[in-house]
């Protein structure tokens, strides 16, 4: 395989991801057509004309790296790859069709086990977060593109958690205390690791959860921003395991979470 230009692939993918977003608004205000699949989580047509959107130019720009999504992925099949794409056409379905506004696009380039590209599109709330190396994260919103970074735009004395749910389990509350954590937000989807990159909350932790395309994207823009990102006992958080699973994760925006 040729060696890759990152910066102009993640890019040459910006605009793609702002159609996507746009067709995922307008598809829903004429009205979703939805089934449920068989681990019984909705999918929408929605979900399929964004991973047909992303999927198509990801293969234009990258045709010799397979493209492997939630709604077309067999679990039946190990992955045995070293390079893929990681797709979640819309991360927050639930959200997506309940007309809130958390729900993300996503898709990273996993490169031996790390997200070295990834796009976080916020369809509803105009902005796209983007990331193709360290120092390298960038939000694009009305139209003004400029570089993240994890600094800290809350007041010193706050510590800011976000959570995928209401009531963390007490596991995850006593990791939250131990960073002095101040509140607990819940935020669906990706949207929580691109908030973080941005400097607007401070520390996530989860248990063992979802698939491995609901993170990388959002991985990509934190830890690009200056995040650290490992499992809850400290490892190495990787990618490309044969079931996709995740393990734990804890996200911090920096060393020290007060600066």
């Amino acid at each position: 395989m040729k060696e890759l230009n990152l910066k102009n692939i993640c890019e040459s993918l910006v605009n793609t991801f702002e159609l996507a977003g746009k067709n995922s608004i307008s598809l829903y205000k004429k009205g979703l057509k939805i089934k449920i699949k068989n681990d019984n989580s909705p999918v929408s047509n929605g979900d399929i004309e964004v991973n047909k959107i992303l999927t198509d130019k990801i293969n234009q720009l990258t045709p010799d790296i397979p493209v492997i999504s939630e709604e077309t992925v067999n679990l039946e099949e190990k992955n045995k790859n070293k390079v893929f794409w990681l797709i979640d056409p819309i991360d927050g379905t639930k959200e997506y069709i309940a007309g809130k506004d958390e729900y993300t696009l996503n898709a990273a380039l996993v490169i031996n086990q790390k997200p070295v590209i990834g796009l976080v599109g916020v369809p509803k709330k105009g902005r796209l977060f983007y990331s193709y190396g360290e120092g390298k994260s960038y939000l694009k919103e009305k139209e003004i593109i400029k570089k993240i970074s994890c600094q800290k735009k809350t007041d010193s004395t706050e510590i800011k958690a976000v959570s995928s749910v209401i009531k963390p389990s007490d596991i995850i509350l006593n990791k939250l205390k131990s960073f002095n954590v101040t509140s607990i937000s819940k935020v669906a989807s990706s949207y929580k690791f691109c908030l973080i990159a941005n400097g607007e909350f401070d520390i996530y932790a989860a248990k063992e959860r979802a698939n491995e395309w609901d993170y990388a994207a959002g991985h990509a823009v934190a830890e690009g921003a200056g995040a650290t990102i490992t499992t809850l006992d400290g490892k190495p958080f990787l990618y490309g395991k044969e079931d996709y699973k995740n393990p734990s994760l804890l996200i911090l925006r920096s060393k020290n979470l007060n600066d």
